[in-house]
This record gives structure tokens, sequence and C-alpha cells, in this order.
């Protein structure tokens, strides 16, 4: 089975993902301005990731596309609230989307890469698969410095907005068709 459509769809929510986080550390160390509340922003993600798994699982084989459409909408969703949140109490409503969506994108983006392998040749689609995320991820970081460096925080939670918005289409378009 080709999977170009998932390492292209999934790059981009990489990129997306990539783009905001090193300097998403940064908004929340100035909005919450200590590192305990940090540990619990991230402490909160990482819970409601594991929660939302467990949730997941009985679903996951038949529905893994729709939960990449919803983790990649979802996270669309977070990144346009963020430039908003005035407290740190609605950091830790959007960390448990943020979790929820983490665990939605994991787990379906694995069950789809292990579905369109076959065992024995999975190494080379793997490292494929790999290697572009990875470059995705890499270019991200450099993208959003310049953005920063050009604009405003704001502006990246936007872009990452739209990448978030751009994957969930891109994932969509698949499922139409009906894969």
């Amino acid at each position: 089975m080709n999977i170009k459509w998932l390492i292209r769809s999934q790059s981009i929510f990489t990129l997306a993902a990539g783009m905001i986080y090193p300097y998403y550390l940064l908004f929340l160390k100035n909005l919450g301005n200590s590192y305990s509340k940090y540990g619990l922003a991230f402490a909160v993600f990482t819970i409601s990731s594991a929660a939302v798994s467990q949730w997941l699982a009985p679903r996951l084989d038949r529905h893994a596309l729709q939960f990449l459409v919803i983790s990649s909408l979802g996270m669309m969703a977070a990144m346009l609230a963020f430039p908003w949140v005035l407290s740190y109490a609605w950091v830790l409503m959007l960390q448990l989307l943020m979790g929820a969506c983490n665990a939605m994108q994991k787990m379906s983006e694995r069950l789809l890469l292990a579905d369109s392998t076959e065992r024995g040749a999975r190494g080379a689609v793997m490292g494929s698969y790999h290697f572009w995320l990875s470059v995705a991820s890499g270019f991200a970081v450099i993208l959003g410095g310049y953005l920063i460096d050009w604009l405003t925080i704001n502006a990246l939670f936007y872009t990452s907005a739209l990448l978030y918005g751009v994957s969930a289409w891109a994932v969509w378009r698949i499922r139409k068709r009906g894969l």
C-alpha cells in the first residue's frame, strides 16, 4: 500500500508541532512564571494523553483516519486559542485538549503505518517515514525562529494552526477516497 499520503499529512502535522513547540515553552514560562507551573502543565498534557489512549485503544482499528483528522482539528483549535489565553487555568485546559489530540495522532499514525507495511518489508518504509518527519521537524524550528523574529509569537500560533488545518484536510481527502 502506498503511504505517501501518510508521510505528507504527518510531515505537515510535524511541521506545525515543531514550529511552535520550542517557542510555546517560552510562552508558558512567561505566563506561569515558574518551572513548577510548567511542570504541572506538561504533566496534564502527558497524563491526559495516557488516559485518552486507553479510551482510544479498542476503537483505533476502525477509526484511525477519523482520529487523525480530529487530532489535527483539535490542535488547530488549541493554537488559535493560545494567543487569547490570559490565565494559567486556561493553559491547563488547553493542555488537556492537546494531550487528547496527541494520543489520537500518535496512536493512529502508528497503526496506519503498521497497516500500510508488510512484515519483513517495513524497515525501508519506516526509514523513509522517519526521515521526512525529522526533516519537517528540523525545518519547523528554523522557520519558527524566523517567524518570531519578523512577526510575533501570536503569528507563530496562527501559522501553526493553519498547518494543522492543512494536515486535517489532507487526511480528510484520503478518507473520502475510501482508503
